[in-house]
C-alpha cells in the first residue's frame, strides 16, 4: 500500500489557515513528485530540482476542472509554496516546490 506524506504544519500553523484543503493536498502530491525529480536528477541550470505537473494531470489526480486546478496553483504560488517558470516554445511549465524555513 502506498501513501502520500503531507506536512502536518499545513494543518496546524495559523499562517496556512486560509489555504484550501485541496491546495494542501496538491502540495503533498507535488512533494511526492519532487522526490522522483531529485532521484532522476531533474535540475535546472542553477541546480534547483523541479517537477512537471500539467493542469491536465492535476485535474485528473484531484478530479477537478481546469478552473479549480488553476486556482489551486495560484493559491500555492501566492503563499510561496511553489514557483512556476514557463520555459516557452510549447514546453511544459517547470514547477519549483519550495520548503518553508523552520517547518519542513
Amino acid at each position: 500500500m502506498l501513501f502520500f506524506r503531507m506536512p502536518k504544519v499545513l494543518f496546524t500553523e495559523p499562517c496556512f489557515d486560509h489555504l484550501s484543503i485541496a491546495a494542501k493536498v496538491l502540495y503533498g502530491l507535488m512533494l511526492d513528485r519532487m522526490q522522483l525529480s531529485v532521484r532522476n536528477e531533474w535540475f535546472d541550470e542553477e541546480g534547483r530540482a523541479f517537477i512537471y505537473y500539467t493542469l491536465k494531470n492535476i485535474q485528473k489526480d484531484l478530479r477537478c476542472a481546469n478552473q479549480k486546478a488553476t486556482k489551486l496553483l495560484v493559491e500555492l504560488e501566492t503563499i510561496g509554496l511553489i514557483e512556476r517558470k514557463n520555459p516557452g516554445q510549447g514546453k511544459p511549465t517547470m514547477i519549483y516546490v519550495k520548503k518553508f524555513d523552520g517547518v519542513l
